[in-house]
């Protein structure tokens, strides 16, 4: 593993940088802000200066899925006849290709 040489200690500085700077960007983004309308001013982080542009909201477009079908259950079938199991057989100890094979049931 490359996690214990001199590369790997790098790579870790990287993505501990990487992970504080997501998380402060994640800390800024769900700080508490007052509830004004976008298209108002004062909307911002800090002194009034921020982002001006309407939020945007991707969504997938939507399914028209047809709607639920009623299937009548079917009609009553009768149980089929008791069908017995076939008889299990002994089959006796024997060599098989150089192999001992003890007695078992087929």
């Amino acid at each position: 593993m490359r996690f214990f040489t001199s590369q790997g200690v790098g790579m870790r500085r990287v993505m501990a940088g990487c992970a504080t700077l997501a998380l402060a960007a994640i800390a800024v983004t769900a700080t508490a802000q007052p509830a004004h309308a976008w298209w108002r001013g004062g909307y911002g982080w800090c002194c009034g200066v921020g982002i001006v542009l309407p939020p945007v909201v991707v969504t997938p477009a939507p399914v028209y899925a047809p709607p639920p079908v009623y299937y009548q259950p079917p009609a009553y079938y009768q149980a089929p006849a008791y069908y017995q199991a076939p008889q299990r057989v002994w089959i006796p100890q024997r060599w098989e290709g150089g192999y001992w094979v003890p007695g078992h049931w087929s």
